[in-house]
């Protein structure tokens, strides 16, 4: 008995050993890809002077450039880092919109401390816009979550949450822009003023 639970904790440490060393190679990755990135984002925005084409805007909202779009979370469907990124402890009224697109995704109001480091929601404010996708990554089953009109990678959904959905939507700040409550008017959002009436 005591030999097959020790075995068993072997293997655990063992996996959990290897999926640590995967997630830092595709970290070391994505930092190497990312000072290439640089350089050619650099380019991109001289051009974008040079020709002075015009930003898309929805509502108001213009898209960011691609630096601010933080390609290696949003477009490559990376991980940000716990504990160290702009939304994770945001406790302001307000809803948070695809950074790439402009589209309503969360509000505050279903927003919870989940511990993790990231922000963490019950529910979207718009369930047609996101989008829910079964991801292998990492030798185990997840449910990933992406932005239905951007294709933007958002983070994943638990089912670990608090009542009353019992889900959390773990998300990634990077692929968010807050909107707080007094700016939803000015900036197009003005049908999600009454949740915070």
């Amino acid at each position: 008995m005591i030999k097959s639970i020790l075995i068993t904790v072997v293997a655990i440490f063992v996996i959990f050993t290897a999926l640590n060393w995967l997630e830092s190679e595709r970290m070391t990755r994505a930092e190497d890809g990312a000072a290439g990135m640089a350089t050619q984002i650099e380019d991109m925005n001289q051009t974008d002077s040079q020709t002075g084409t015009m930003p898309y805007k929805k509502n108001g909202f213009v898209k960011p450039s691609q630096k601010e779009l933080k390609k290696e979370v949003t477009q490559d469907s990376g991980t940000e880092a716990p504990f160290n990124n702009a939304y994770w402890d945001n406790h302001r009224d307000g809803i948070y919109v695809d950074i790439v697109s402009g589209e309503p995704l969360f509000s505050s109001k279903d927003k919870f401390d989940s511990g993790t480091g990231w922000p963490s929601f019950t529910k979207p404010l718009v369930v047609d816009n996101v989008v829910e996708i079964t991801d292998n990554s990492l030798l185990m089953t997840r449910t990933e979550i992406r932005s239905k009109e951007a294709n933007s990678h958002l983070g994943h959904v638990f089912d670990d949450g608090p009542p009353p959905t019992g889900l959390r939507y773990c998300i990634n700040s990077a692929s968010l822009r807050f909107i707080p409550k007094e700016d939803l008017k000015k900036d197009g959002y003005e049908e999600f003023i009454v949740l915070f009436q």
